[in-house]
């Protein structure tokens, strides 16, 4: 399948948090392959250099940046680091703890919304260019009751509103809207699909089956993308149509 190329201007910069697997991953590549230049910031360096690897072998430009995205020095130095690739004038906030893991309620927020207006406030401060855009990644977690932990619900919710928040009051440095994956084929959810409580969940999914991360993908680089210009405020699951069935 050919890749679409929604719009965006070739050498354009791209930075994308959790980067290094995953949906970050898939991101970063399919943004590479639209032309753009992707700063591909994670917490694991071995995972965002694979994703920088990818990406160079496919002819494109994109540097590996370590940094946990929850540290204001890290987070500046990685700003410092992307716009070595040119201006930036794309953001997705993708990085956050898995809804695996065990976290305090109140960390656990401090970590996952913390971090996501740490790093668009980073990048505003510094001045975003015209036509700039952020895509937040939510979760339909954020809208079905007893699909995770608490907290998990709770940051998921939390960087809904927002996003809402920067769509209405800071509308004039940069379009904001949030994807909300569904379930999704990752390395976090190996094996998921065939076990009982998989095969019950994709029973209530329309589609009756998981996302690939280029569903996911697909779906944040069209919103960052030119043809989504007038597109501001809006919360897309990508979920097969499991949320309209609850």
């Amino acid at each position: 399948m050919s890749v679409p190329q929604f719009g965006f201007t070739p050498g354009d910069v791209v930075l994308v948090t959790g980067a290094g697997s995953g949906i970050g991953r898939a991101i970063a590549t399919r943004a590479a392959e639209m032309g753009l230049a992707v700063a591909a910031v994670d917490l694991d360096p071995a995972g965002a250099g694979a994703t920088v690897e990818r990406i160079e072998r496919s002819g494109g430009r994109a540097v590996a940046i370590t940094a946990d995205a929850s540290d204001p020095g890290a987070v500046a130095a990685a700003f410092a680091r992307a716009r070595e690739l040119g201006v930036i004038r794309y953001l997705v906030n993708n990085a956050g703890p898995s809804s695996a893991v065990e976290l305090e309620f109140d960390e656990a927020l401090r970590i996952a919304i913390g971090s996501v207006r740490r790093v668009t406030d980073t990048w505003l401060t510094g001045g975003a260019p015209e036509g700039a855009a952020l895509v937040n990644i939510a979760s339909v977690a954020g809208n079905l009751v007893g699909t995770a932990s608490d907290w998990y619900c709770a940051a998921k919710a939390a960087i809904m509103g927002y996003t809402r928040h920067l769509a209405a009051y800071r509308s004039d440095e940069v379009r904001s809207n949030a994807v909300a994956p569904g379930m999704t084929d990752t390395p976090r959810l190996a094996g998921f699909a065939e076990s009982e409580v998989g095969q019950r969940v994709l029973g209530r999914i329309p589609l009756h089956r998981m996302a690939t991360p280029d569903d996911i993908a697909y779906a944040v680089l069209f919103l960052l993308s030119p043809l989504a210009s007038y597109v501001n405020g809006v919360f897309l699951p990508v979920d097969g149509g499991w949320t309209v069935t609850q």
